[in-house]
């Protein structure tokens, strides 16, 4: 992808800033300068309103900040950083998405947020279907472990706000007219509709065969390696 500068690295919902440190000690002299950032809710103090919106504008001031142009993100996180490129005042033009939402069936986690009333059933019941996913996967029971420490109302508040953008807008569309975009997957972890989709997308893409919906966790080289292409 020929990426100048530092990377900004997101992670998706609930996740903080810790998924990315096996892609920063993979990291090879001459690869760009990774960046992890904890999001407002999620590692770092929460925002007063927690969005898909607040969060990006959040995003752009943290790529001006650091004369970043480039976000990994993943998962819901590559809305948000596709919503920061699109601002007017916005530095990112180049987004590798980790199998970041294409369309509504990507917001499989985020979205059941919606289906809750108040922030801490939601938690509750969320934690509860990680846990019960995590018996046989310690990836997962990692992951849990981080959604347990987001601020519930920042959770609640993204999950809702992340259905309710994937229907009314096209997650794939915006993410597509962000700028240079690299999509990086495991088909095997994503929806039908989101790869039929991708098929005629024209994005540039990397498939990781065997990897986790969290690839830099347990394949962080081969992350790198599709940077470095």
């Amino acid at each position: 992808m020929n990426i100048k500068g530092p990377i900004l690295c997101v992670a998706g919902f609930g996740d903080n800033s810790s998924m990315f440190a096996p892609l920063v000690d993979a990291r090879r002299s001459g690869d760009p300068q990774i960046l992890p950032l904890d999001l407002p809710g999620f590692g770092a103090e929460p925002l007063r309103e927690t969005s898909i919106a607040t969060l990006a504008q959040h995003l752009a001031a943290e790529a001006r900040r650091f004369g970043a142009r480039s976000v990994i993100a993943h998962s819901v996180a590559s809305i948000i950083a596709a919503e920061a490129a699109h601002l007017s005042d916005s530095t990112i033009d180049t987004i590798v998405s980790l199998e970041g939402n294409l369309t509504a069936e990507d917001a499989y986690f985020s979205g059941t947020a919606a289906d809750y009333d108040d922030a801490v059933s939601f938690r509750v019941a969320f934690l509860e279907r990680l846990h019960e996913m995590a018996k046989p996967n310690r990836i997962i029971e990692g992951y849990a472990e981080r959604v347990s420490r987001a601020d519930p109302g920042a959770l609640w508040s993204l999950g809702r706000d992340a259905r309710q953008y994937s229907q009314t807008s096209h997650p794939g569309e915006r993410l597509r007219s962000a700028g240079n975009v690299l999509y990086v997957l495991n088909p095997a972890n994503c929806p039908e509709n989101s790869l039929n989709w991708l098929k005629t997308s024209g994005l540039t893409k990397v498939e990781l065969d065997g990897a986790s919906h969290w690839p830099t966790i347990d394949q962080p080289s081969k992350v790198l390696l599709a940077l470095r292409s």
